[in-house]
């Protein structure tokens, strides 16, 4: 019997996006997948549109569907939500996974990261994503998803979710993957934050950047695999 891999879609993102990903890990893992509220078509509500939420779904999700723990990759917020839902039960994960998540997020990096989610600079400059979020996220609004994106990073810059103490204190084994041209999820406070781990590797994707079609997915599936399957928590 196959282990269970859960994907975790990013910000802006649905399980459609994780679908070549999927394919690649199918024939080691019973890959499953889920949307986040807000995404993939599902409505749009401020109260359900935010990190602990989302870290919230992933715990019910594993509740309802997996009797014991799962390995999870996530994509940069699904990294996130992962991580932060892992604090709260940590027996529920066999390992997670990460690609492009940010960890060190502040009033300065959120104003940084909402700047670029301004639904008509969105339509006037970049006509072809606005469509690309349209057909992604129907029937619910897209520009909708884009405002309450750019709530929850405000939110997230305000008051991090994931505090210091909870991940030095994460027994779970952790693989934190960013692109060296992530200028996103790469800095040095956060590969500080990422040390503090205690099961954790770190490594940087060369040639990559934030964007989860600019990763190698072959590069991307065999770290993965690797990771779980293999001996994880070595300090990287």
């Amino acid at each position: 019997m196959k282990p269970t891999l859960l994907l975790l879609h990013g910000a802006l993102g649905s399980p459609d996006t994780q679908k070549p990903l999927a394919g690649l890990l199918a024939t080691d893992f019973d890959v499953k997948m889920l949307a986040f509220a807000g995404h993939g078509g599902k409505e749009v509500q401020p109260d359900t549109f935010t990190l602990p939420h989302f870290a919230g779904e992933v715990l019910t999700f594993l509740a309802e569907h997996e009797v014991g723990p799962t390995h999870v990759f996530g994509y940069s917020m699904g990294g996130y939500a992962a991580l932060l839902a892992a604090t709260q039960e940590p027996a529920r994960f066999a390992s997670i996974s990460t690609l492009g998540t940010k960890l060190d997020w502040s009033p300065e990096s959120a104003a940084a990261e909402t700047r670029f989610l301004d639904p008509e600079k969105i339509l006037a400059k970049v006509p072809a994503f606005a469509e690309t979020l349209r057909q992604r996220h129907a029937p619910a609004d897209w520009a909708a998803v884009l405002r309450a994106t750019a709530a929850l990073m405000t939110a997230a810059g305000a008051r991090p979710p994931l505090t210091t103490e909870a991940l030095a204190a994460l027994p779970v084994p952790v693989q934190l993957l960013v692109g060296d041209a992530d200028h996103t999820a790469g800095s040095p406070t956060g590969r500080a934050l990422a040390a503090r781990l205690p099961r954790a590797r770190f490594e940087l994707l060369l040639a990559t950047g934030h964007p989860l079609e600019q990763a190698n997915p072959e590069l991307l599936a065999a770290r993965i695999r690797d990771f779980a399957l293999g001996n994880p928590g070595k300090k990287g």
